[in-house]
């Protein structure tokens, strides 16, 4: 951790507060809590600006009666309950998920610039996507079908993990340098995106057009049967990157300082970069690879609570209103709807310039 980041955490840890009921103990800090509270409110006018405007748009009042089980307008249920809510779930958990993923890696590796796109997760999961569709293409429609409903989140989901797996084995030498962990996880990404390319070019140009809609990061079509099950995974999973979170930090602050806070360094970094590794691929899984979401979120989080490094939580919502926002805005701004990914890389895209410029002034 820099002097700079040294300073700002003890700063931090000075404004600090903490409620007491007999031999219970919480620490806050209020800043970080006022910020979370404010995230958590847009979240909910994010969603519900989601659920309104959609191919017709709908009163919010309509969208609120359907989503506690008004069915005297059939239409407007079916429309909120079936096919809205699915899908802003489907952005809260893809959004969550990958911004949560990437405060973990930024906090792991301390470098703004890294993330599970830059540890071949993201990569890996399109491999194992694409893979599916691939090997249905040769199989008829049955299986194609099949393929899409339930081997091709599987195959993406356990690729993205085996990507995860991957790096973490060729990188770890004795330790776990961040370094070696970035450029072991360029090599990883760059393997499965060539991967990925030369088998959309054996696949049956119909699979192929689908891959390619995917790998664009979309949440078109999505329904309960996936959304549900990766919605459950997430929250266990969210919950253990929060409750890790603290231990991360203290992580970084130095072995020996980690050793004398009761902190094992080495066994807080795998911990995390698993679950960094398993949030990122069921935010893949959800809503494909949406770039640039857990590059810029954590660091949003972090400018906006003045932490040291990205807090987990407050990443989580911020990446959560960004996809939702991100996903009405491409919906429903211009004449063609645009999968989400497109939108999330115009956002992201000009952020990534401005960090590498930044991280490029503090060097020189």
């Amino acid at each position: 951790m820099s002097a700079i980041a040294g300073v700002r955490e003890q700063r931090r840890f000075r404004s600090v507060r903490a409620l007491r009921a007999g031999p219970v103990s919480v620490r806050f800090y209020p800043r970080t809590l006022s910020v979370g509270a404010a995230l958590a409110l847009l979240l909910v006018a994010a969603a519900a600006v989601h659920l309104a405007h959609g191919g017709t748009q709908l009163p919010y009042h309509q969208v609120l009666a359907a989503l506690f089980g008004d069915a005297s307008q059939p239409k407007v249920h079916l429309a909120v309950t079936e096919f809205r809510a699915p899908r802003t779930v489907a952005a809260v958990v893809a959004g969550a998920c990958l911004a949560a993923a990437g405060a973990i890696t930024q906090a792991v590796a301390r470098n703004p610039l890294a993330s599970p796109d830059v540890l071949g997760v993201t990569a890996g999961a399109s491999l194992g996507a694409v893979s599916v569709l691939v090997v249905a293409g040769g199989g008829g429609a049955g299986l194609s079908g099949l393929a899409a409903a339930l081997g091709m989140p599987l195959a993406a989901f356990a690729a993205g993990v085996l990507s995860g797996v991957a790096v973490y084995l060729l990188a770890y030498r004795g330790g776990l340098d961040s370094y070696r962990l970035v450029l072991v996880g360029l090599g990883i990404n760059g393997f499965a995106a060539s991967v990925t390319t030369w088998l959309l070019t054996l696949g049956d140009v119909t699979n192929a057009a689908q891959a390619l809609t995917w790998m664009a990061g979309s949440l078109n079509g999505k329904d309960w049967p996936l959304v549900g099950p990766m919605a459950a995974a997430a929250a266990i999973l969210l919950g253990g990157a929060v409750l890790c979170g603290r231990s991360l930090l203290l992580a970084g602050l130095g072995e020996d300082t980690a050793v004398g806070l009761g902190v094992r360094a080495g066994a807080v970094r795998v911990t995390a970069l698993s679950l960094a590794v398993l949030l990122a691929s069921v935010g893949t899984v959800v809503a494909g690879p949406l770039v640039f979401v857990a590059l810029a979120s954590p660091q949003i989080a972090r400018m906006l609570t003045g932490s040291a490094v990205p807090p987990v939580a407050v990443s989580g919502l911020t990446g959560a209103v960004f996809v939702l926002l991100a996903d009405a805005f491409s919906a429903n701004a211009l004449h063609v709807p645009l999968p989400v990914g497109v939108a999330t890389a115009v956002v992201g895209a000009p952020y990534l310039i401005y960090l590498i410029l930044r991280y490029q002034r503090r060097l020189t």
